[in-house]
């Protein structure tokens, strides 16, 4: 019986630090983190591949923005995700197929929109800290109107969506709540597909993040963290291993120090000992290790956090296990 692996692939995946967000730009990234899973095509995995959408989702948003101008109305974050699912998975489509057939290989590639739930009582909506879309200034959000309310550190517009001034002196930027994912919609049919051979691509930017209740379901403003996301597909799928994608090798402890140390294999417990010692940065390492943690609690076997090009080495990255 063929492994079963769920791949996160981050940002950097389609769009790089420097690069402007071109069509050929994200075609080439996408290309390049393609060829290096077939490493584990080759090996007779069956992958399910999840995806973030930071770049994307916030020059969306920008093109709302600008559309406002002319009288077309700016879509919800949860619209912004579902766009951003189908573009992004377009490309990884594409690419899958253009490395699959330059290596000989004869998978199918589907894709799921996927709408991921969310609690309605997370407290991260009482208080929405994940930065999205572009700054502004208090001028240009219209602060001084005397319609929005003006808090610590934040202000509020009169229709609730709240702003927070950048640490760097950037402007003001809207937040949004970063709630846990509970339950991944036709998560059945994923593992179905995956376990048949085919390669699937869901939870794409954590996915579009929807409350259920009393038999409805709604889009909500948020953002659900990819790893979390594709973690939790992992563990719901039965995955047998867990790959998070990133820019560097391996995990580090004291990183860009002098003392910098690079952890090949750790267990659950010293990857909770170094989160405690804010040893990972938020926004970066940090939910990444707690996505590794989540799986592995959860009946996985190891997850692997590593850079796209190391996949062809089998003992590549740093392990994370029980």
């Amino acid at each position: 019986m063929r492994k079963l692996a769920v791949v996160a692939f981050g940002g950097n995946a389609l769009l790089r630090s420097g690069q402007k967000g071109t069509y050929q730009e994200q075609i080439e990234n996408v290309e390049n983190t393609c060829e290096s899973l077939c490493a584990l095509l080759k090996r007779g995995y069956n992958v399910v591949i999840g995806h973030g959408n930071g770049p994307q989702v916030g020059n969306v948003m920008l093109q709302h923005e600008a559309g406002k101008q002319a009288g077309v109305q700016a879509m919800p974050m949860d619209f912004c995700v579902a766009e951003t699912q189908g573009s992004i998975a377009y490309l990884i489509e594409m690419g899958l197929r253009n490395v699959m057939a330059r290596n000989d290989i004869q998978r199918d590639v589907v894709t799921l929109v996927t709408q991921v739930a969310v609690n309605k009582l997370d407290p991260m909506f009482q208080n929405p800290t994940k930065p999205v879309g572009p700054y502004y200034t208090k001028e240009q959000l219209g602060v001084e109107s005397g319609k929005w309310k003006v808090e610590s550190g934040r202000v509020v517009s009169p229709t609730g969506e709240v702003y927070k001034e950048d640490p760097k002196g950037n402007g003001w930027r809207k937040v949004v709540a970063s709630p846990k994912p509970t339950r991944i919609n036709n998560i059945k049919i994923v593992k179905q597909l995956a376990t048949a051979g085919n390669i699937v691509v869901t939870v794409g930017g954590g996915g579009i993040p929807v409350v259920e209740e009393n038999d409805t379901v709604r889009g909500v403003e948020a953002v659900i963290d990819k790893d979390l996301a594709s973690a939790l597909c992992a563990v719901e799928i039965g995955a047998d291993e867990f790959y998070i994608l990133t820019d560097v090798p391996k995990v580090y402890i004291n990183f860009r120090k002098e003392n910098e140390q690079a952890l090949d294999t750790i267990t659950v417990a010293q990857a909770k000992k170094y989160l405690e010692e804010g040893q990972f940065a938020e926004g970066s390492m940090a939910p990444k290790v707690r996505a590794a943690i989540m799986f592995v609690e959860h009946g996985g076997k190891e997850c692997i956090i590593t850079e796209a090009g190391q996949l062809d080495n089998p003992n590549c990255g740093t392990r994370i296990v029980r």
